[in-house]
């Protein structure tokens, strides 16, 4: 998914469940950031301290830059949650849609609701389970299971405007990395717009993030085709699924609540044709923002989204360079979001994974 489901998305869905707007941008921020954090600069204090940052996401442009503890460290825990499905250990990696793993993970988290980085946990949560209703098929390893037939594509009825903006990413990446159907060692990251073949939906570019796209294609290893892969039904899915997640954290902490909320199936409709909206990034995020000032969404009204500055927690980072003081870091809510990917990676790496009998770091 990209940043109008992460954030926007988000917002909405949390805004929704009845949370309330400050609770609603952290978490949203904090779920999009997961995409946006490739950094690993320490940050260091005058009086001593240092914070590590360890990357949720991979930007490298080179593929010699990405190596096997990226894969297993970023991909997996963030991104392409193992669905353990399948007998072979490279099938069980594979990510599912709403696996029994997935709902593993949100249950122990919404258990760490009073910590105080429970807000950028919550969003992180957000981003790992949605990413199962776009991801699943895929993994996050690199393996020949997760290659396509590059001519294989079949994306249904489109504008065909946006067929041709989408068919001409395909080609770009194509043309550039010629070689990228193949088996790779090393892999480019699936984040930037060109893709690998062997890790995550490399091979299938940015087909699974697109919410409006109904598709199919075939796998190179087994010669068989998927069936049809309905995004608009999936996704509509993953934000039922993060409402009640939401709808959860509210009945938790109701310092975090409104008094009112929108149950789901009230505002499904208005989700389905969000999502529905053939538009590249900027007009999807628009239909999001639309639809919260219709007053149709919220239980509370009409109100903008507020926008989504990436700019702003990076900054927050950089701010904290040379400060004289490292306590102050606590109060910083990028700080809170460093100890959030660290809990969260963590448990699903030690803990999660294993008592599945899955040892992936």
């Amino acid at each position: 998914m990209q940043v109008d489901m992460h954030y926007y998305g988000t917002y909405a869905m949390a805004r929704a469940a009845g949370l309330n707007r400050g609770a609603s941008n952290t978490i949203a921020t904090a779920a999009q950031f997961v995409d946006d954090n490739a950094h690993k600069e320490s940050v260091d204090f005058k009086d001593g301290a240092r914070i590590d940052v360890d990357a949720t996401a991979h930007h490298a442009f080179d593929i010699k830059n990405i190596d096997e503890k990226d894969q297993r460290q970023i991909w997996v825990p963030f991104h392409f949650l193992p669905g353990n499905e399948g007998s072979s250990y490279t099938e069980r990696l594979i990510c599912r849609k709403n696996s029994q793993i997935a709902r593993e993970m949100v249950e122990h988290n919404l258990l760490l609701l009073n910590e105080p980085y429970a807000l950028q946990l919550m969003g992180i949560t957000a981003h790992v389970y949605a990413d199962t209703f776009s991801h699943y098929g895929f993994s996050g390893i690199s393996s020949r299971k997760n290659k396509i037939v590059n001519d294989s594509f079949d994306l249904g009825s489109l504008d065909p405007e946006i067929e041709s903006y989408i068919r001409d990413k395909e080609k770009k990446f194509n043309d550039k990395y010629p070689d990228e159907g193949g088996f790779l060692d090393n892999i480019k990251s699936w984040f930037a717009e060109g893709l690998s073949g062997a890790l995550g939906h490399g091979a299938a570019v940015t087909y699974p993030d697109r919410p409006y796209l109904e598709w199919s294609f075939e796998y190179e290893e087994t010669n068989k085709r998927c069936e049809t892969r309905k995004n608009p039904q999936t996704f509509l899915e993953g934000c039922g699924a993060l409402h009640g997640l939401f709808r959860k954290v509210a009945g938790a902490r109701s310092d975090l609540a409104e008094e009112n909320y929108k149950e789901f199936s009230s505002i499904e409709g208005i989700v389905k044709e969000i999502l529905l909206t053939q538009e590249k990034k900027d007009g999807r995020i628009e239909a999001w923002n639309e639809a919260a000032q219709s007053g149709d969404l919220f239980a509370t009204g009409a109100e903008a989204i507020p926008p989504y500055d990436e700019s702003d927690w990076h900054k927050q980072r950089d701010d904290l360079n040379d400060t004289e003081d490292s306590s102050i870091a606590l109060s910083s809510p990028v700080y809170r979001f460093y100890q959030a990917a660290s809990v969260h990676r963590l448990h699903v790496l030690r803990n999660l994974l294993p008592s599945h009998g899955l040892v992936v770091a």
